[in-house]
């Protein structure tokens, strides 16, 4: 069919002689005879027209583009300016919010919070390489304290207030200077927990407002705190701000000089900045309650400050509050606390608590008789794993977790001994002064 159209169309003369195949022939004149001309003019304009309002259309949809365009560009401009003015106004808000936070706690617990001023004895006087004979003078020192008692309790540092101090006195946050102060107690040099107790004898008429006590236990890390206290021994209750960094820390802490080196455990590290005068003073979470003491600071970084984890020093507190005396609860137990490594050395089955380590001398026993761990049935080679269910690790001590407790408290124990986990009840013993 399609071979003999293609003949007719070439072969125009053929044209008219009646052919059998016409219907062929006529379609494929359409395409070059007269007949198609007529017919294909029409199309031809039409086309042009097609054209013409194609490209029209081209032009207005590219106009409309471009226009549409920079309408959105300017609307995502408009976007990201609103979000960085949202976003701004946001911190603003944010800063604003933390601002009234910390005043509010200044306000709130700054009544609680004292400068203590301290005049300590002379040293002893000393000859010279040429005999000579060195007089000492007194020595002056500041830091903070905190009420704890509508009374006039306080409780410090130990280290605010050395022993043989002769003149202790305190300041008000209003500045009212207080003279009648008398130290009630502090623990002992040796001792991990350096606290101390002071009592104002006369409030001359001040009324005197305790500082509300938190629970230390409850703290995590990147809670906001903030530390009040006397800042270089001049700026009554300056106050700081800023997070927990971390727990369970041990450190050496020891004065400018360098000497009376203590071996301080179980702290709060914290980047609220702490500075000499501050010791002893409080260390408050959001809602204005002490979870912790203030009691020394990095001398080798910044923002790096430590206070005693208020929990440590509730038995403390809760006796000086009940008998008016300072007895430091004991268990009478030496121990070694336990790390992988020691547990690898000894061949031990757990890698932490409490190891009662056989002693060599007589004189230095593992377990002191007649001692709160003598009667409750404690034995060498014990493994003490948890006082009162809270396992003792490298954020909790036996020494801290005891401290807890006030003397004739009972404690439960969790003892690993041969192997099997025991249970033993002692009862929290006075320290000896010694």
């Amino acid at each position: 069919m399609d071979d003999k159209s293609m003949a007719v169309t070439k072969d125009e003369p053929a044209a008219e002689q009646p052919e059998v195949h016409a219907p062929a022939t006529v379609s494929s004149r359409r395409s070059s005879s007269a007949p198609s001309s007529t017919f294909s003019a029409p199309f031809s304009g039409t086309m042009r027209r097609f054209k013409y309002l194609l490209a029209c259309f081209a032009l207005i949809l590219s106009l409309a583009t471009g226009f549409l365009g920079g309408w959105l560009g300017a609307a995502g401009r408009e976007n990201v300016n609103s979000l960085s003015s949202t976003s701004t106004a946001s911190q603003q808000r944010l800063a604003s919010s933390e601002g009234q936070l910390v005043s509010s706690i200044a306000k709130n617990v700054g009544p609680s919070v004292v400068s203590v001023d301290v005049i300590s004895p002379a040293a002893p006087s000393q000859q010279d390489f040429f005999g000579f004979t060195q007089q000492s003078q007194p020595q002056e020192a500041a830091g903070t304290g905190i009420i704890i008692s509508s009374d006039g309790l306080i409780v410090t540092n130990r280290h605010v207030v050395p022993a043989g101090s002769t003149n202790v006195s305190v300041t008000l946050s209003d500045g009212t200077a207080l003279d009648n102060v008398k130290v009630v107690g502090e623990t002992n040099a040796n001792d991990s927990l350096d606290i101390a107790f002071l009592k104002i004898n006369d409030a001359k008429g001040h009324k005197l407002t305790p500082a509300q006590i938190g629970d230390s236990g409850k703290v995590q890390v990147g809670d906001v705190v903030v530390a009040i206290g006397n800042a270089l021994g001049q700026f009554n209750n300056t106050v700081t701000s800023g997070i927990i960094s971390g727990f369970g820390r041990s450190v050496q802490a020891g004065d400018e000089g360098g000497s009376s080196v203590e071996n301080l455990i179980d702290l709060f590290q914290t980047d609220a900045a702490i500075n000499p005068g501050n010791s002893g003073g409080p260390l408050v979470n959001s809602t204005g309650q002490v979870i912790g003491i203030n009691t020394a600071v990095s001398g080798q970084g910044q923002n790096i400050g430590f206070a005693i984890p208020i929990n440590d020093v509730n038995g403390l507190i809760k006796q000086v509050l009940r008998t008016g005396k300072f007895e430091r609860s004991y268990l009478g137990v030496h121990y070694i606390p336990l790390t992988s490594a020691i547990a690898k050395q000894l061949n031990l089955s757990t890698t932490s608590g409490a190891y009662v380590q056989p002693s060599s001398d007589p004189t230095q026993p593992s377990i002191i008789p007649d001692s709160p761990a003598d009667k409750a049935g404690l034995k060498e080679k014990d493994i003490i794993t948890a006082v009162d269910g809270t396992k003792i690790d490298q954020d909790h001590s036996l020494t801290s977790l005891v401290g807890r407790k006030a003397v004739g408290d009972d404690v439960k124990l969790s003892v690993l001994r041969g192997g099997k986990t025991i249970s033993l009840t002692a009862t929290v013993g006075a320290a000896p002064a010694s």
